[in-house]
């Protein structure tokens, strides 16, 4: 059989995976079976821990049609597999938009049928076979058109446009069709199911890591090691036990969380205009849904398709200010090009879209209408389904930690191997029974493992976690806390996150006769109040009235109540008396409205006013971030003519008016304000045709209504910078920590506020890449122009015919000089362009981009990505709004928000300013180096452990089962846990922490350290057969000669038999002298500044170590025969208890001057000078004073710290010294980069030339 290449499912999404399929073999069944018997279970764990080998074992490959068994793939850098079984069900059709007319169906009594009745009804006509299987709560079916399994998503699988939707999708569902497809979709709802205890259980004892401590039980049982193996029971016993409690406890929190009211009763429209009650539950893709007055808890994603609604989504995006969703456009017949002939998109069209878990606070409708709207997603494919089965499979963490970690654990195993060899061949040697050589050489690997490596590695995260709820940040991710300590780029949203929330109305700026009046105040004036400048800034906005407040966008709020008008909503039984009445009034007021006498200069457009001035809201097109604006359609009350108002960027508004009415010096006028740093907003107007009549208006599409306007005039606001922003911008500039600003405001007013900020210095350039794309056969093209620095005033060249903001091109005198920093500014478009067509060129540019202006939602997670791409552990913080993506995908996303716990970012912040990012950064930090010395520490107390119990077995000895469970109990437990407590640093330094413990100074540290404990175990075990008191011991010896104390414990201890060789004086001068080696590694590796507090500031590891100390001390010392039995310690002179005391004091003088000196003072400075170099990927102009020293340094040390001068790692790094040697880099001032035709040539696919 010829196989099939392989297949790929959710292609170009996040869980995109490789699949092929596979059929069951009986013999290789057979032979699994027999290999299970052989080796008593193991082999089963080991298929249950790699479904690949399962899959590969049991059966043979075949093509995905006619397969029984699938393995996937995942198909990004953690290449994860998974298996899943085939199942076959019945149904009448392929698919589930099949209609069933031609299908002769016998008529369903009592109006429902159960769905077993169902299949076989329609069976006995068309039996079709699905073919299906499920993979994390999502099921692929079968599809014969594409050969290979596909997801259904829900109506957008048929590629729906908003004018089909309303065609087509607005009648409703027969009860036939609705059951026919919920035997695809399945039952509407987010089933997390907790699971039981005992399954929980077995999932947790499978794990790898138990069944090896499983192993190490039995085998020190059957050495006798009963105590020592019945405490490490104990331990996993609470361990699992903590692990299943905590795990349960986050599975019920899940499902309350869910299934808060997730079943509700809904009213449904039928086919037939019947309007009938079902729970939610029953809901398909398709069903048309009512959105009752009083609002609801969206059971689904449903599209709306008349009225509106005010909706409240903080559950998805963290914002808490409600949104008002509009009825999708259903454009009038004959419209070409219009919105409706679009495909519908959720995404696109988020803002006539309903999600499952959003809170319906209010409908808005019309008189006779109802607030209908049509299902798209049911279940897990839901926005609130998504999520969760985000938090239910979420991605493992890649981080190099983790990674190196199980490096270090396989070196350590093959150390193990060694002295697995070394043990055999001594016992072979030494004429040792079998049963014995296998049962040492086997303890040997189990104690290189510590039982405690786990507990102990997430100790510092937990604690971590814990300082982070105490400052108000809080986080679902525990994991990435150590990531965080290595964020080395910070990007910002900028309103509500480095500038405030709300925007202060400055000032307005009004336009007649095309041009602009003199700037004033406010619009709060008797003389402006019939103006169409404050009509447009009273009613074009998205705001409403929720429990009589106004509540909405902070920029409508501010801008309506500079109007000081008062808005009105109509009520339902205002809407029931009244036919067409306006939804929303606003009007002036009383004490603002003049007399009504017509005055001579007054403007002709306004005519003679009724005593009631109100104008009624008719139709709404809600804020488009894609758009850059809004309009509503507004009537005077009295008038039949219908005005259009519009508001939105200044580029945009001016670029939709007539010519004539937008002034000459309109960019010159914004550029000035925008390089102030104010938010500047354009209004628009024109009057509508009088054939535009209520119900036409209520079905035109936007773009009919937004064409050919007159220009109003500039609302301009001020937009304050909080007043923590620069003061943390410059501790992370200080901490050599890249920012970078992402807003979708406008590009020189993002620019003047990262100046104001301090993002960008007063003595750096910025450089603009103005990007077009390709058009009537020109290629795409970037435009290079440098902003003007804000010290020079240069005079300003306005072209009005591009309606667009025209930068001064620098003179060539002006030109960068090569000791000057710069940063590139992009906008959205721009960012665009260059991604598409200038894909080599983009990661150049992104190493020096500051501001990214004008970012759709999209184009946030885009830029973050590329960040990563070029190695940088990139952080995102902003207001959880349209950051979502960019905030999960980010190494480190923290959300301001006032939720506790927000599921759009890893992090949420209490705290409204971004002075939780240095704090994150700082715990980040400590929280690494916590799981670095904690995995040092527990690396050396295996090979010490390792290094004692080997130069015991070469005298046929060991350690005795309570020293072992002194060791691990009362020193090794005691000291990890109290030695993660140290808090961090209480500043942010320019040093990073490394990313993985395979780092130089990290191995050297960890190396010396062994080395000196070899040294000092050696020196200890060979000096003691030397004295001349030494002999093979026996309980008979005395080599203390004096105490008949210790003479009747001696007698005592003569009548036990020691089968295991435990009491000699070889095992008490390596007992002594190890016990104190674990706690002088442990002070060692407890390191403080630069990233933790000091150890002298962690209290309860000072009085354990100082305890454990003062304990070893004493019984060394003054030997307690109760204390001596127990650990099974022999007596031993006087003369040579203070040798080893002299023995462990020169080991703490050693180790602690090879980790200071050697390590923190000279490698930890050339490994920092060495990435303080690239990491901002702005390199100094100047070498820092060390720098020859460190180069000297650096060369000395070459050999000892295996470094040979080669490329950095980080791929940042490298492009920024390829960058230094470009002498075309940066791009200089009246130049123009195109992209070269396709095909692009293997280096490069664009040129520079100079501007025409």
């Amino acid at each position: 059989m010829e196989k099939e290449d392989l297949k790929i499912v959710n292609k170009g999404l996040e869980d995109e995976m490789e699949i092929s399929g596979y059929r069951l073999c009986r013999w290789k069944l057979a032979l699994v079976g027999l290999g299970v018997l052989c080796t008593g279970g193991f082999l089963l764990l080991l298929l249950y821990w790699m479904p690949e080998w399962c899959i590969k074992s049991t059966c043979t490959r075949t093509t995905l049609r006619e397969a029984e068994m699938v393995l996937l793939r995942s198909t990004d850098e953690f290449k994860r597999w998974f298996m899943a079984k085939i199942r076959v069900m019945l149904a009448p059709g392929k698919s589930p938009f099949d209609s069933l007319d031609s299908l002769t169906t016998p008529p369903v009594t009592n109006g429902h049928s159960a769905s077993e009745d169902f299949i076989r009804k329609y069976a006995e006509h068309q039996p079709v076979q699905i073919r299906y299987f499920t993979l994390h709560s999502t099921k692929y079916y079968w599809n014969d058109t594409v050969q290979n399994f596909e997801v259904l998503i829900g109506l957008e699988d048929l590629g729906v446009t908003c004018s089909t939707v309303h065609s087509d999708h607005s009648h409703g569902l027969s009860r036939h069709q609705q059951e026919f497809r919920r035997l695809f979709f399945g039952v509407n709802e987010i089933a997390v199911k907790v699971p039981s205890v005992f399954k929980l259980l077995i999932k947790e004892v499978l794990n790898p890591f138990y069944i090896f401590q499983l192993f190490s039980v039995i085998l020190w049982s059957a050495d006798e090691y009963y105590y020592y193996a019945a405490a490490i029971v104990f331990m996993s016993v609470i361990s699992i036990a903590t692990s299943l409690y905590t795990i349960k406890k986050q599975y019920v929190m899940l499902h309350d969380m869910v299934a808060t009211h997730s079943i509700v009763r809904v009213s449904v429209c039928r086919a037939n205009n019947e309007i009938d009650e079902a729970m939610s539950t029953d809901l398909v893709p398709g069903d048309v849904m009512i959105i009752p007055s009083n609002g609801t808890i969206m059971p689904c994603d449903a599209v709306l398709i008349s009225g509106t609604c005010i909706v409240n989504e903080s559950m998805l995006t963290g914002e808490s200010v409600p949104v008002t969703k509009t009825n999708l456009p259903n454009p009038l017949q004959g419209d070409k090009g219009s919105e409706g002939s679009g495909v519908y998109n959720t995404e696109e069209h988020k803002r006539h879209t309903l999600f499952c878990g959003t809170n319906v606070i209010q409908t808005r409708f019309y008189s006779g209408e109802l607030v209908k709207a049509v299902v798209v997603r049911t279940g897990f494919s839901t926005a609130k389904g998504q999520l969760v089965r985000s938090i239910l499979y979420p991605k493992p963490t890649d981080f190099k930690l983790y990674r190196d970690a199980y490096l270090f654990l396989l070196c350590l195993v093959a150390v193990a191997g060694i002295g697995f060899v070394y043990t055999i061949v001594l016992s072979i040697m030494n004429q040792v029974p079998a049963g014995t050589i296998i049962i040492e050489s086997l303890d040997i690997i189990t104690i290189t493992v510590p039982p405690a490596l786990p507990a102990a590695m997430t100790a510092g995260i937990v604690y971590a976690q814990r300082r982070l709820k105490k400052i108000g940040i809080f986080c679902i991710s525990p994991q990435r806390i150590n990531i965080c300590g290595q964020l080395n780029l910070v990007c910002f949203d900028k309103t509500g996150t480095l500038t405030e929330d709300g925007l202060d109305l400055w000032g307005i700026q009004r336009v007649e006769n095309g041009s602009f009046h003199v700037s004033e105040e406010n619009a709060y004036k008797e003389s402006l109040v019939k103006s169409q400048f404050v009509a447009c800034m009273a009613t074009c906005h998205s705001l409403t009235k929720i429990e009589g407040l106004l509540s909405g966008d902070p920029l409508d709020l501010k801008m309506f109540e500079a109007t000081g008008w008062i808005l009105e909503e109509a009520t339902e039984e205002e809407t029931s008396l009244h036919n067409r009445i306006m939804p929303t009034v606003v009007r002036p007021p009383k004490q603002l409205l003049p007399e009504p006498v017509m005055s001579p200069e007054q403007d002709m457009e306004l005519y003679e006013l009724p005593p009631s001035y109100e104008i009624g809201i008719v139709r709404q097109f809600p804020f488009s971030s894609g758009l850059q604006r809004m309009s509503v359609v507004a009537r005077l009350l009295g008038e039949k003519r219908m005005d259009a108002y519009l508001k939105g960027a200044p580029e945009v508004v001016a670029s939709l008016c007539k010519k004539e009415t937008v002034p000459e010096n309109f960019a010159e006028i914004l550029e000035d304000y925008t390089k102030q740093g104010f938010r500047v907003i354009a209004l628009a107007h024109r009057r509508l045709e009088s054939k535009l009549t209520w119900h036409k208006v209520q079905n035109i599409n936007r773009d009919h209504i937004e064409t050919n306007m007159e220009f109003l005039g500039l609302i301009i606001m001020q937009n304050k910078l909080k007043a923590e922003t620069p003061g943390v911008l410059e501790d992370l500039r200080r901490a050599n920590i890249r920012t970078v600003m992402v807003t979708g405001d406008n590009m020189l007013t993002a620019i003047s506020v990262a100046r104001d900020c301090g993002m960008i210095l007063p003595q750096d350039r910025v450089i603009i890449a103005d990007a077009l794309p390709p058009k009537d056969g020109q290629a795409a093209r970037i435009n290079w122009r440098y902003a003007d620095n804000p010290t020079k005033h240069a005079s300003k060249t306005t072209r009005l015919d591009e309606v667009e903001i025209s930068l001064e091109d620098v003179h060539a005198s002006d030109e960068l000089k090569p000791e000057e920093r710069y940063h590139f500014a992009m906008s959205g478009k721009s960012f665009a362009v260059i991604t598409e067509h200038f894909q080599d060129l983009l990661q150049k540019l992104v190493l020096h981009g500051t501001v990214f202006a004008r970012m759709a939602p999209d184009q946030k997670t885009q830029l973050v990505e590329t960040l990563q791409s070029v190695d940088y552990f990139v952080g995102m913080c902003g207001d959880g709004a349209n950051d979502c993506g960019a905030l999960k995908r980010a190494h480190g996303g923290i959300s301001l928000s006032e939720l506790e716990a927000s599921v759009a970012s890893p992090f949420t912040s209490r705290t409204p300013n971004i002075s939780c990012v240095p704090s994150l950064i700082r715990e980040g930090r400590a929280a690494l180096i916590t799981s670095f010395c904690v995995f040092k520490f527990m690396a050396l107390y295996s090979i010490i452990q390792y290094i004692s119990v080997t130069l015991l077995y070469s005298i046929l000895s060991n350690l005795g089962d309570f020293q072992f469970l002194f060791i691990d109990i009362a020193i090794i437990l005691l000291i990890v846990f109290t030695m993660s407590l140290n808090p961090a640093w209480k500043e942010l330094v320019s040093r990073r922490p490394p990313s993985g413990l395979i780092s130089g100074p990290l191995l050297c540290s960890v190396l010396s350290q062994i080395l000196i404990c070899l040294g000092f175990q050696i020196l200890a075990f060979l000096w003691v057969r030397q004295q001349d008191w030494y002999e093979t011991w026996s309980p008979e010896s005395d080599a203390c000669n004096i105490s008949s104390h210790d003479n009747i414990s001696l007698d005592e201890n003569s009548t036990e038999i020691d089968d295991h060789n435990i009491q000699n004086y070889e095992n008490t001068t390596l007992f002594y002298v190890s016990s104190f080696q674990y706690l002088i590694v442990a002070v060692v590796f407890s390191k403080g500044k630069p990233f933790r507090q000091p150890s002298y500031k962690n209290v309860p590891f000072v009085l354990s170590a100082i305890s454990l100390c003062v304990f070893l001390v004493c019984i060394m010392l003054f030997p307690v025969s109760a204390i001596d039995e127990f650990l099974e310690i022999v007596c031993v002179p006087f003369r040579w208890r203070l040798t080893l005391l002299s023995i462990a004091l020169l080991n703490t003088v050693t180790s602690v001057l090879v980790e200071t000196l050697v390590l923190d003072i000279v490698l930890w400075k050339l490994v920092f000078s060495r990435d303080k170099q690239g990491s901002s990927g702005l390199p100094p102009a100047t070498p820092p004073p060390q720098a020859g020293v460190e180069h000297w340094g650096s060369r000395c040390l070459s050999w000892f710290c295996c470094r040979q001068k080669k490329a950095p790692k980080a791929r940042y790094m490298h492009l920024a010294q390829e960058l230094l040697v470009d002498p075309d880099w940066p791009p200089k001032p009246k130049t123009t980069t195109e992209a070269k035709p396709p095909p692009p040539p293997e280096n490069g696919s664009y040129q520079i030339m100079p501007a025409s």
